[in-house]
């Protein structure tokens, strides 16, 4: 079954940085976008950082650009989210998803993993 399962999370203070990992199984990653979330208390899900099946397009939410790097290895299905230079807004639970469409939506997502920035 699918499984995606995130880490990296932690306490860290603002302006620190954070390196966020999603290893995937149970389908083949490779043929799919990647999405990091993020979902802070009393606030709604945010999409973070999309990659493309292949690496080679990415995009960010404006509160991340120049700060987020998004990133994928297809051989050891793994999915990558560099945060740089964080922000006590950023703290959150991320998870990582992707989706298939058959007809229907169907979203897939990990356990997420709490950052908290602070100091």
């Amino acid at each position: 079954q699918v499984q995606l399962v995130e880490s990296g999370g932690g306490l860290v203070q603002p302006g620190g940085s954070l390196r966020l990992s999603c290893v995937a199984s149970g389908f083949t990653f490779s043929r799919y976008t990647m999405n990091w979330y993020r979902q802070a208390p009393g606030k709604e899900r945010e999409l973070v950082a999309t990659i493309s099946s292949t690496g080679g397009r990415t995009t960010y939410a404006d509160s991340v650009k120049g700060r987020f790097t998004i990133s994928r290895d297809n051989v050891k299905n793994t999915v990558y989210l560099q945060m740089n230079s964080l922000k006590p807004e950023d703290t959150a639970v991320y998870s990582c998803n992707y989706r298939t469409v058959l007809g229907v939506i169907t979203n897939y997502w990990g356990q997420g993993t709490q950052v908290t920035v602070s100091s």
